[in-house]
């Protein structure tokens, strides 16, 4: 039986990709060398890391300023290394749930940190508005929730230089107003490629106004005049984040991931909204179209639910520990039959 992946991360990706990927593995550019044991300094491993950053650069429509890294340590590595190059005096925050409270928390080891906005009044379940971040070196915010399941729909409304843990839900739709951003990080296992590399995409005129000494692995100035090589560098991840590029820019680029994500998330919340069994965690403005979060009114009929989905073949549709209920995760390479499964196991849920 076909299985439908709403797992939150790792995430689904193309099966064009997994089949290119598995091929690298054997045999890469019929080379008769495994992409794993080939030198990262090797011709045919350049390519790749360019090919990759060049179509970050063409598929986001990124002005030319901007420099693209493959790096490592994921967005968690993230949130302590966008401090520790751009945090100067003060940093402005917005805490919309766990990942920006890790932000937050990794900041505050580098210097002076305000909280400008948060949502934890309500339990996560809605993204702040009117925010005035007031005076600071930039505002950082994270633009979708995988855990709560909300999502920001537009940039937050400041003057100041943004920078945004964009993990999952980049390369869902276009990016608006990018040269807002001082810096973009988001982790690839979320809607790129698997676990292993983190995507940065940064401002470089914006570097070096902090003056401290940074370590060479933590300063993306350095990594940015090395061309992402600075150390051996995730080469598999990288590859199969290319092949996801590439297979994105195949099918229409982010414009059309934005239709066809806003499809799937439309018939999923209509459903949900419909159906009295069901109800939805957070504001249905700042709903998520990456991460639907829903509950079941009467509890003794979530195992049965759990079971029917099973026999569907739906995978990863729990709720995270922390918020519990489910999630269901509609990244880029989920089909919209998919969800029309899941939807119709809802439908039938009383019967």
């Amino acid at each position: 039986m076909r299985k439908h992946n709403f797992s939150a991360g790792p995430c689904i990706l193309p099966q064009e990709v997994f089949k290119k990927a598995s091929e690298a593995v054997l045999n890469f550019n019929n080379s008769n060398l495994s992409i794993l044991e080939m030198s990262h300094r090797s011709k045919d491993i350049v390519a790749v890391m360019e090919n990759a950053r060049s179509l970050v650069k063409e598929v986001l429509n990124l002005p030319s300023k901007y420099e693209v890294l493959f790096l490592q340590g994921g967005a968690s590595l993230g949130f302590y290394m966008s401090a520790l190059n751009f945090l100067e005096k003060k940093g402005a925050y917005i805490n919309t749930g766990t990942w920006s409270t890790k932000a937050i928390k990794e900041a505050k080891k580098v210097g002076d940190v305000n909280v400008v906005a948060s949502s934890e009044d309500k339990k996560f379940t809605y993204i702040p508005k009117n925010i005035e971040a007031g005076d600071a070196d930039f505002l950082h915010f994270t633009s979708n929730n995988t855990i709560y399941g909300t999502q920001f729909k537009s940039e937050p409304n400041t003057s100041l230089p943004l920078i945004c843990d964009m993990s999952s839900d980049i390369f869902s739709k276009p990016i608006n107003n990018i040269e807002k951003y001082a810096l973009i990080y988001a982790g690839a296992q979320k809607n790129l490629g698997p676990a292993g590399t983190t995507l940065y995409i940064v401002d470089p005129e914006k570097l070096g106004m902090t003056k401290r000494d940074i370590p060479s692995m933590l300063n993306l100035q350095v990594h940015i005049s090395k061309d992402s090589m600075f150390n051996t560098p995730p080469v598999y991840p990288i590859y199969v984040s290319m092949l996801t590029l590439e297979w994105l820019k195949e099918n229409g680029g982010v414009e059309k991931a934005k239709q066809r994500n806003t499809a799937k998330a439309e018939l999923l919340y209509n459903e949900i909204d419909r159906n009295n069994l069901f109800y939805g965690f957070v504001n249905k403005e700042d709903r998520s179209h990456m991460n639907a979060t829903f509950g079941l009114h009467n509890a003794d009929l979530k195992q049965i639910f759990l079971d029917k989905c099973e026999a569907a073949g739906i995978n990863g549709i729990k709720g995270h520990r922390s918020v519990g209920g489910f999630r269901a995760s509609m990244y880029n390479a989920l089909p919209l039959e998919s969800v029309q499964v899941l939807v119709d196991v809802m439908k039938n849920l009383d019967n």
